[in-house]
Protein backbone atom coordinates (compact mmCIF):
# COMPACT_ATOMS: atom_id res chain seq x y z
CA UNK A 1 0.00 0.00 0.00
CA UNK A 2 1.23 3.60 -0.67
CA UNK A 3 2.51 5.72 2.24
CA UNK A 4 5.18 8.45 0.57
CA UNK A 5 2.51 10.26 -1.30
CA UNK A 6 -0.80 9.92 1.16
CA UNK A 7 -4.01 11.81 0.77
CA UNK A 8 -5.81 11.99 4.23
CA UNK A 9 -9.72 12.91 4.66
CA UNK A 10 -9.13 14.66 8.09
CA UNK A 11 -12.56 15.91 8.40
CA UNK A 12 -16.16 15.15 7.14
CA UNK A 13 -19.13 17.58 6.89
CA UNK A 14 -22.59 15.53 5.97
CA UNK A 15 -26.23 16.20 5.48
CA UNK A 16 -28.88 14.00 3.84
CA UNK A 17 -32.30 12.27 4.30
CA UNK A 18 -30.83 10.53 7.02
CA UNK A 19 -29.96 13.27 9.16
CA UNK A 20 -27.30 16.26 9.83
CA UNK A 21 -24.14 16.31 11.04
CA UNK A 22 -21.86 13.00 11.33
CA UNK A 23 -22.75 11.31 14.29
CA UNK A 24 -26.65 11.84 13.32
CA UNK A 25 -25.85 10.09 9.84
CA UNK A 26 -24.05 7.96 11.46
CA UNK A 27 -26.47 6.31 13.97
CA UNK A 28 -29.63 6.67 11.09
CA UNK A 29 -27.30 4.67 8.73
CA UNK A 30 -26.11 1.82 10.85
CA UNK A 31 -30.02 1.43 11.94
CA UNK A 32 -31.14 1.25 8.76
CA UNK A 33 -33.38 4.08 9.28
CA UNK A 34 -34.98 6.41 6.57
CA UNK A 35 -36.09 9.68 8.47
CA UNK A 36 -36.26 11.96 5.52
CA UNK A 37 -37.79 9.42 3.01
CA UNK A 38 -41.07 11.10 2.21
CA UNK A 39 -43.92 11.03 -0.77
CA UNK A 40 -44.18 14.11 -2.53
CA UNK A 41 -47.08 15.18 -4.83
CA UNK A 42 -45.84 18.45 -6.11
CA UNK A 43 -42.41 17.31 -8.28
CA UNK A 44 -43.85 15.26 -10.80
CA UNK A 45 -45.86 17.43 -13.58
CA UNK A 46 -48.95 15.11 -13.06
CA UNK A 47 -49.27 15.00 -9.35
CA UNK A 48 -48.56 11.71 -8.90
CA UNK A 49 -47.00 11.07 -5.50
CA UNK A 50 -43.27 10.43 -5.53
CA UNK A 51 -40.79 8.91 -2.65
CA UNK A 52 -37.94 11.16 -2.25
CA UNK A 53 -34.86 11.74 0.30
CA UNK A 54 -35.44 15.24 2.08
CA UNK A 55 -33.29 17.02 4.38
CA UNK A 56 -36.16 17.89 6.87
CA UNK A 57 -33.31 20.31 9.07
CA UNK A 58 -33.01 24.39 8.42
CA UNK A 59 -30.43 25.76 6.49
CA UNK A 60 -28.09 28.57 7.08
CA UNK A 61 -28.89 31.33 5.08
CA UNK A 62 -27.16 32.79 2.43
CA UNK A 63 -24.88 35.79 3.07
CA UNK A 64 -26.32 38.86 1.51
CA UNK A 65 -23.27 39.57 -0.56
CA UNK A 66 -23.52 36.18 -2.00
CA UNK A 67 -27.18 36.47 -2.76
CA UNK A 68 -27.02 36.25 -6.69
CA UNK A 69 -25.95 32.64 -5.96
CA UNK A 70 -28.50 32.15 -3.45
CA UNK A 71 -30.15 28.54 -3.76
CA UNK A 72 -30.85 25.62 -1.67
CA UNK A 73 -28.00 24.00 -3.34
CA UNK A 74 -25.80 26.33 -2.17
CA UNK A 75 -26.85 26.05 1.45
CA UNK A 76 -26.72 22.78 1.43
CA UNK A 77 -23.07 22.91 0.60
CA UNK A 78 -22.74 25.63 3.65
CA UNK A 79 -24.26 23.37 6.35
CA UNK A 80 -21.98 20.99 4.99
CA UNK A 81 -18.52 23.15 5.37
CA UNK A 82 -20.13 24.57 9.01
CA UNK A 83 -19.98 21.63 10.18
CA UNK A 84 -16.14 21.24 9.85
CA UNK A 85 -15.86 25.09 10.02
CA UNK A 86 -13.18 24.52 13.03
CA UNK A 87 -10.97 21.92 10.69
CA UNK A 88 -11.27 24.67 8.17
CA UNK A 89 -10.15 27.68 9.86
CA UNK A 90 -6.91 25.64 11.06
CA UNK A 91 -6.12 24.64 8.13
CA UNK A 92 -6.00 28.29 6.22
CA UNK A 93 -3.84 29.67 9.59
CA UNK A 94 -1.46 26.51 9.17
CA UNK A 95 -1.41 27.32 5.12
CA UNK A 96 -2.90 30.30 4.24
CA UNK A 97 -6.24 30.63 2.07
CA UNK A 98 -4.88 30.98 -1.54
CA UNK A 99 -3.46 27.24 -0.57
CA UNK A 100 -6.67 25.86 0.03
CA UNK A 101 -8.82 24.56 -2.70
CA UNK A 102 -12.41 24.10 -3.73
CA UNK A 103 -13.32 21.09 -5.84
CA UNK A 104 -16.99 20.17 -5.54
CA UNK A 105 -19.52 17.95 -7.79
CA UNK A 106 -22.90 18.47 -8.63
CA UNK A 107 -25.85 17.78 -11.54
CA UNK A 108 -28.49 20.27 -10.69
CA UNK A 109 -26.94 23.52 -8.96
CA UNK A 110 -29.64 25.50 -8.25
CA UNK A 111 -31.99 24.84 -11.04
CA UNK A 112 -34.94 24.42 -8.60
CA UNK A 113 -34.61 28.20 -8.30
CA UNK A 114 -34.39 28.68 -12.39
CA UNK A 115 -37.70 26.39 -12.15
CA UNK A 116 -39.39 29.07 -9.63
CA UNK A 117 -38.05 32.08 -11.12
CA UNK A 118 -39.31 30.71 -15.07
CA UNK A 119 -42.89 29.30 -13.36
CA UNK A 120 -43.20 33.49 -12.64
CA UNK A 121 -41.75 34.43 -16.14
CA UNK A 122 -44.58 32.08 -17.41
CA UNK A 123 -47.34 34.17 -15.39
CA UNK A 124 -45.82 37.31 -15.30
CA UNK A 125 -43.85 38.05 -18.13
CA UNK A 126 -40.51 38.62 -16.83
CA UNK A 127 -38.19 37.13 -14.50
CA UNK A 128 -37.80 37.90 -10.90
CA UNK A 129 -35.81 41.08 -10.49
CA UNK A 130 -33.50 39.16 -7.60
CA UNK A 131 -32.91 36.11 -10.01
CA UNK A 132 -29.65 35.93 -11.09
CA UNK A 133 -28.18 33.33 -13.56
CA UNK A 134 -25.19 32.45 -10.93
CA UNK A 135 -27.73 31.06 -8.70
CA UNK A 136 -28.16 27.92 -11.67
CA UNK A 137 -25.05 27.46 -13.17
CA UNK A 138 -23.13 24.40 -12.68
CA UNK A 139 -19.76 26.17 -11.97
CA UNK A 140 -21.37 28.18 -9.24
CA UNK A 141 -21.24 25.51 -6.40
CA UNK A 142 -17.42 25.56 -6.33
CA UNK A 143 -17.01 28.91 -6.31
CA UNK A 144 -19.66 29.57 -4.31
CA UNK A 145 -18.36 27.86 -1.69
CA UNK A 146 -14.71 29.50 -2.35
CA UNK A 147 -16.13 32.99 -1.96
CA UNK A 148 -18.28 32.12 1.45
CA UNK A 149 -14.88 30.64 3.00
CA UNK A 150 -12.93 33.44 1.80
CA UNK A 151 -10.35 30.72 -0.14
CA UNK A 152 -8.38 31.84 -3.21
CA UNK A 153 -6.74 29.00 -4.49
CA UNK A 154 -8.29 26.99 -7.22
CA UNK A 155 -12.20 26.69 -7.32
CA UNK A 156 -13.57 24.08 -9.37
CA UNK A 157 -16.97 22.34 -10.19
CA UNK A 158 -17.22 19.01 -11.63
CA UNK A 159 -20.45 17.35 -13.19
CA UNK A 160 -20.18 13.92 -14.07
CA UNK A 161 -23.68 13.61 -13.41
CA UNK A 162 -23.65 10.92 -10.64
CA UNK A 163 -20.20 10.35 -10.00
CA UNK A 164 -19.39 14.06 -10.06
CA UNK A 165 -19.01 13.79 -6.01
CA UNK A 166 -16.75 10.92 -6.22
CA UNK A 167 -14.87 12.61 -9.59
CA UNK A 168 -14.23 15.45 -7.29
CA UNK A 169 -12.57 13.90 -4.34
CA UNK A 170 -10.03 12.13 -7.31
CA UNK A 171 -9.10 15.97 -8.73
CA UNK A 172 -8.53 17.18 -5.38
CA UNK A 173 -5.94 14.86 -4.75
CA UNK A 174 -4.31 15.12 -7.44
CA UNK A 175 -4.02 18.96 -6.96
CA UNK A 176 -2.39 18.31 -3.67
CA UNK A 177 -0.27 15.82 -5.43
CA UNK A 178 0.81 18.52 -8.01
CA UNK A 179 1.72 20.90 -5.68
CA UNK A 180 -0.91 23.19 -6.82
CA UNK A 181 -2.73 23.33 -3.45
CA UNK A 182 -1.65 22.04 0.13
CA UNK A 183 -5.69 21.05 1.00
CA UNK A 184 -8.65 21.04 -0.85
CA UNK A 185 -12.70 20.84 0.26
CA UNK A 186 -13.69 18.31 -2.08
CA UNK A 187 -17.26 16.87 -2.27
CA UNK A 188 -20.62 16.93 -3.92
CA UNK A 189 -23.82 19.35 -3.24
CA UNK A 190 -27.01 18.40 -4.56
CA UNK A 191 -30.79 19.56 -3.90
CA UNK A 192 -33.89 18.23 -5.34
CA UNK A 193 -35.87 20.00 -8.33
CA UNK A 194 -38.65 18.75 -10.52
CA UNK A 195 -36.00 18.30 -13.63
CA UNK A 196 -34.92 15.63 -12.11
CA UNK A 197 -37.44 14.21 -10.89
CA UNK A 198 -39.56 14.22 -14.06
CA UNK A 199 -36.25 13.10 -16.34
CA UNK A 200 -36.01 10.13 -14.58
CA UNK A 201 -39.58 9.67 -14.39
CA UNK A 202 -39.61 9.75 -18.45
CA UNK A 203 -36.36 7.29 -18.41
CA UNK A 204 -39.07 4.87 -16.58
CA UNK A 205 -35.93 4.63 -14.31
CA UNK A 206 -38.08 5.77 -11.36
CA UNK A 207 -39.14 3.54 -8.43
CA UNK A 208 -43.09 3.51 -7.70
CA UNK A 209 -42.30 3.23 -3.90
CA UNK A 210 -38.90 3.27 -1.76
CA UNK A 211 -36.25 2.28 -3.52
CA UNK A 212 -35.52 -1.58 -3.35
CA UNK A 213 -31.56 -2.05 -4.81
CA UNK A 214 -30.86 -5.70 -6.26
CA UNK A 215 -34.45 -6.97 -5.33
CA UNK A 216 -36.65 -9.42 -7.86
CA UNK A 217 -38.81 -7.05 -7.45
CA UNK A 218 -36.69 -3.13 -7.86
CA UNK A 219 -38.41 -0.65 -10.47
CA UNK A 220 -35.98 2.65 -10.09
CA UNK A 221 -34.46 4.96 -7.95
CA UNK A 222 -35.40 7.54 -5.75
CA UNK A 223 -34.42 10.90 -5.95
CA UNK A 224 -32.71 12.36 -2.90
CA UNK A 225 -30.53 15.17 -1.74
CA UNK A 226 -28.00 16.26 0.69
CA UNK A 227 -23.94 17.38 0.62
CA UNK A 228 -20.74 15.72 1.92
CA UNK A 229 -17.60 17.99 2.10
CA UNK A 230 -13.90 16.20 2.94
CA UNK A 231 -10.99 18.39 4.16
CA UNK A 232 -8.49 16.84 2.07
CA UNK A 233 -4.64 17.21 3.06
CA UNK A 234 -1.11 15.51 3.66
CA UNK A 235 -1.53 15.37 7.15
CA UNK A 236 -1.82 12.20 8.96
CA UNK A 237 -5.59 11.14 9.68
CA UNK A 238 -7.61 8.56 10.55
CA UNK A 239 -8.90 7.83 7.06
CA UNK A 240 -7.06 8.16 3.86
CA UNK A 241 -8.47 7.98 0.05
CA UNK A 242 -6.19 4.72 -0.79
CA UNK A 243 -6.88 4.87 -4.40
CA UNK A 244 -9.07 6.35 -7.06
CA UNK A 245 -9.95 4.74 -10.64
CA UNK A 246 -12.27 6.29 -13.32
CA UNK A 247 -13.21 4.67 -16.86
CA UNK A 248 -15.53 5.91 -19.54
CA UNK A 249 -17.81 3.42 -20.90
CA UNK A 250 -18.65 4.70 -24.57
CA UNK A 251 -21.63 3.25 -24.53
CA UNK A 252 -24.97 4.84 -23.83
CA UNK A 253 -26.29 7.96 -22.42
CA UNK A 254 -28.45 6.43 -19.91
CA UNK A 255 -27.58 2.23 -19.92
CA UNK A 256 -24.04 1.07 -18.46
CA UNK A 257 -22.29 -1.75 -20.69
CA UNK A 258 -24.53 -4.51 -19.45
CA UNK A 259 -21.20 -6.98 -19.01
CA UNK A 260 -19.69 -3.67 -16.98
CA UNK A 261 -16.28 -3.96 -18.57
CA UNK A 262 -15.83 0.11 -18.01
CA UNK A 263 -16.55 -0.36 -14.46
CA UNK A 264 -14.21 -3.39 -13.98
CA UNK A 265 -11.44 -1.32 -15.23
CA UNK A 266 -12.20 1.52 -13.07
CA UNK A 267 -12.56 -0.74 -10.17
CA UNK A 268 -8.91 -2.51 -11.17
CA UNK A 269 -7.81 0.75 -11.73
CA UNK A 270 -8.54 2.15 -8.30
CA UNK A 271 -6.85 -1.16 -6.87
CA UNK A 272 -4.18 -0.36 -8.59
CA UNK A 273 -3.57 2.82 -7.81
CA UNK A 274 -3.69 1.60 -4.37
CA UNK A 275 -1.87 -0.83 -4.45
CA UNK A 276 -3.81 -3.45 -3.07
CA UNK A 277 -5.49 -6.64 -4.43
CA UNK A 278 -9.29 -7.65 -4.34
CA UNK A 279 -8.25 -9.71 -1.65
CA UNK A 280 -7.90 -6.66 0.71
CA UNK A 281 -11.29 -4.84 0.65
CA UNK A 282 -13.34 -5.62 3.47
CA UNK A 283 -16.93 -4.22 2.21
CA UNK A 284 -17.76 -2.50 -1.51
CA UNK A 285 -20.72 0.52 -0.69
CA UNK A 286 -22.57 -0.20 -3.86
CA UNK A 287 -24.21 2.28 -6.39
CA UNK A 288 -27.01 -0.08 -6.28
CA UNK A 289 -29.35 2.49 -7.82
CA UNK A 290 -32.34 -0.13 -7.70
CA UNK A 291 -32.67 -0.33 -11.48
CA UNK A 292 -32.89 -3.09 -13.53
CA UNK A 293 -30.02 -2.50 -15.54
CA UNK A 294 -27.72 -0.92 -13.08
CA UNK A 295 -28.04 -3.67 -10.62
CA UNK A 296 -27.57 -6.70 -13.33
CA UNK A 297 -24.75 -4.74 -13.90
CA UNK A 298 -22.84 -4.12 -10.94
CA UNK A 299 -23.51 -7.19 -10.10
CA UNK A 300 -21.97 -9.36 -12.15
CA UNK A 301 -18.79 -6.78 -12.00
CA UNK A 302 -18.45 -7.33 -7.88
CA UNK A 303 -18.73 -11.01 -8.38
CA UNK A 304 -16.08 -11.35 -10.89
CA UNK A 305 -13.33 -8.98 -9.45
CA UNK A 306 -14.28 -9.32 -5.54
CA UNK A 307 -15.62 -13.16 -5.31
CA UNK A 308 -19.54 -13.42 -4.05
CA UNK A 309 -19.09 -13.45 -0.48
CA UNK A 310 -17.15 -9.80 0.10
CA UNK A 311 -20.11 -8.01 2.48
CA UNK A 312 -22.05 -5.25 0.25
CA UNK A 313 -24.91 -2.39 0.27
CA UNK A 314 -26.55 -0.05 -1.43
CA UNK A 315 -27.70 3.27 0.76
CA UNK A 316 -29.85 4.46 -1.91
CA UNK A 317 -32.82 3.03 -0.29
CA UNK A 318 -32.40 5.08 3.25
CA UNK A 319 -31.67 8.59 1.28
CA UNK A 320 -32.58 8.22 -2.14
CA UNK A 321 -30.13 8.91 -4.86
CA UNK A 322 -28.10 12.34 -4.25
CA UNK A 323 -26.62 12.38 -7.99
CA UNK A 324 -23.76 14.73 -8.11
CA UNK A 325 -23.51 14.26 -4.52
CA UNK A 326 -23.99 10.62 -4.74
CA UNK A 327 -20.25 9.53 -5.16
CA UNK A 328 -19.23 11.91 -2.21
CA UNK A 329 -22.51 10.26 0.02
CA UNK A 330 -20.84 7.08 -0.79
CA UNK A 331 -17.07 7.89 0.34
CA UNK A 332 -18.62 9.58 3.49
CA UNK A 333 -20.53 6.36 4.44
CA UNK A 334 -17.26 4.56 4.09
CA UNK A 335 -15.18 7.43 6.46
CA UNK A 336 -18.26 6.86 9.03
CA UNK A 337 -17.66 2.99 8.86
CA UNK A 338 -14.04 3.47 8.46
CA UNK A 339 -13.67 6.03 11.36
CA UNK A 340 -12.49 5.33 15.51
CA UNK A 341 -15.98 6.78 16.30
CA UNK A 342 -17.48 3.32 14.75
CA UNK A 343 -16.09 1.43 17.44
CA UNK A 344 -18.25 -1.19 16.97
CA UNK A 345 -17.08 -1.50 13.41
CA UNK A 346 -20.58 -1.66 12.15
CA UNK A 347 -20.88 -1.93 8.30
CA UNK A 348 -24.03 0.14 6.61
CA UNK A 349 -27.28 -2.06 6.03
CA UNK A 350 -28.43 -3.17 2.72
CA UNK A 351 -32.40 -2.35 2.78
CA UNK A 352 -34.68 -4.00 0.54
CA UNK A 353 -37.41 -6.53 0.76
CA UNK A 354 -34.84 -9.58 0.51
CA UNK A 355 -36.50 -11.19 -2.64
CA UNK A 356 -33.57 -12.07 -4.79
CA UNK A 357 -33.36 -12.65 -8.00
CA UNK A 358 -31.47 -15.05 -10.45
CA UNK A 359 -27.99 -13.65 -11.11
CA UNK A 360 -27.73 -10.90 -8.60
CA UNK A 361 -25.99 -10.53 -5.12
CA UNK A 362 -28.00 -11.43 -2.40
CA UNK A 363 -26.35 -13.48 0.49
CA UNK A 364 -23.41 -11.17 0.49
CA UNK A 365 -25.62 -7.81 1.01
CA UNK A 366 -25.55 -6.64 4.84
CA UNK A 367 -28.19 -6.13 7.07
CA UNK A 368 -28.74 -4.36 10.36
CA UNK A 369 -25.67 -5.02 12.80
CA UNK A 370 -23.57 -6.49 10.71
CA UNK A 371 -19.99 -5.70 11.64
CA UNK A 372 -16.42 -6.11 10.44
CA UNK A 373 -15.13 -9.10 11.95
CA UNK A 374 -11.62 -8.54 14.32
CA UNK A 375 -8.91 -9.31 11.48
CA UNK A 376 -10.43 -6.92 8.98
CA UNK A 377 -8.00 -3.87 8.36
CA UNK A 378 -11.24 -1.69 7.31
CA UNK A 379 -10.48 -1.33 3.81
CA UNK A 380 -13.42 0.11 2.05
CA UNK A 381 -14.45 0.60 -2.03
CA UNK A 382 -17.14 3.02 -2.86
CA UNK A 383 -18.55 3.11 -6.35
CA UNK A 384 -20.21 5.72 -8.26
CA UNK A 385 -21.19 5.67 -12.09
CA UNK A 386 -23.06 8.01 -14.04
CA UNK A 387 -25.29 8.93 -17.37
CA UNK A 388 -22.96 8.64 -20.33
CA UNK A 389 -20.75 6.11 -19.01
CA UNK A 390 -18.81 8.19 -16.30
CA UNK A 391 -17.43 5.76 -13.96
CA UNK A 392 -15.35 6.49 -10.34
CA UNK A 393 -14.24 3.85 -7.56
CA UNK A 394 -12.72 5.25 -4.37
CA UNK A 395 -10.75 2.90 -1.89
CA UNK A 396 -10.81 4.48 1.69
CA UNK A 397 -9.09 3.57 4.43
CA UNK A 398 -6.48 3.49 7.57
CA UNK A 399 -3.04 3.65 5.81
CA UNK A 400 -1.78 2.16 9.59
CA UNK A 401 -4.04 -0.59 9.33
Amino acid sequence: MKTGNQIYLSALGVLSALGRGKEQVRENLMAGLRPGVVSRTDLLVDGTPVFVGQVDSPLPPVPASLSFYASRNFQLAIAAVEEIRPEIDDAVARYGGSRIAVVMGTSTSGIADGEVAVKRAMKDGALPRDFDIRKQELGSTGEALARYLNLAGPALTVSTACSSGAQALAMGRRLIRTGLADAVLAGGADSLCRLTVNGFQALSAQSAGICNPFSRNRDGTMIGEGAAVFLMEKSDAEVALLGAGTSTDAYSMTAPEPEGNGVELAVRRALEDAELAPEAIDYVQLHGTGTLHNDAMESKVITRVFGAEIPCSSSKGQLGHTLGAAGAMGAAHCWLAAGRDNQDRYLPPHLWDGEADTGLMSDNLTSVGDRLDGTARGIFVSNAFAFGGNNSVLILGSANR
